[in-house]
């Protein structure tokens, strides 16, 4: 029950090619934004869909597979778990980020 405490699952569509880290012990980093929808109807019967953006973050050996295998607009479904993390960006602010470590992926309706 513990892998339950902080685990993410999503289905959605990137919204950038991968953009990737080497660092200098050979640790690879990807980065990926993925959008998902959701849609209603409102008052008058109009369908309305609410995207929310998420950012995600693939480490070594996913991270080489998401750097082969995913491009932008390619749905994807993630595996992984939220993490928060702080920094002081150019100005001297520190900034909040959220994002979503994935630890396994899937290319919706690939091929093969």
């Amino acid at each position: 029950m513990n892998t339950l405490r902080n685990s993410v699952r999503l289905v959605g569509n990137l919204g950038m090619d991968p953009e990737v880290k080497t660092f200098d012990s050979n640790k690879k980093m990807v980065r990926v934004s993925l959008a998902t929808n959701e849609s209603y109807k409102n008052d008058k019967g109009e369908k309305i869909t609410d995207t929310t953006w998420h950012n995600l973050v693939f480490w070594n050996t996913t991270a080489k597979l998401a750097e082969d295998l995913l491009k932008k607009g390619d749905e994807v479904a993630i595996e992984g778990k939220l993490a928060n993390r702080n920094y002081v960006d150019k100005e001297g602010v520190k900034r909040y980020v959220s994002e979503i470590v994935v630890n396994d992926f899937l290319k919706v309706g690939a091929k093969g």
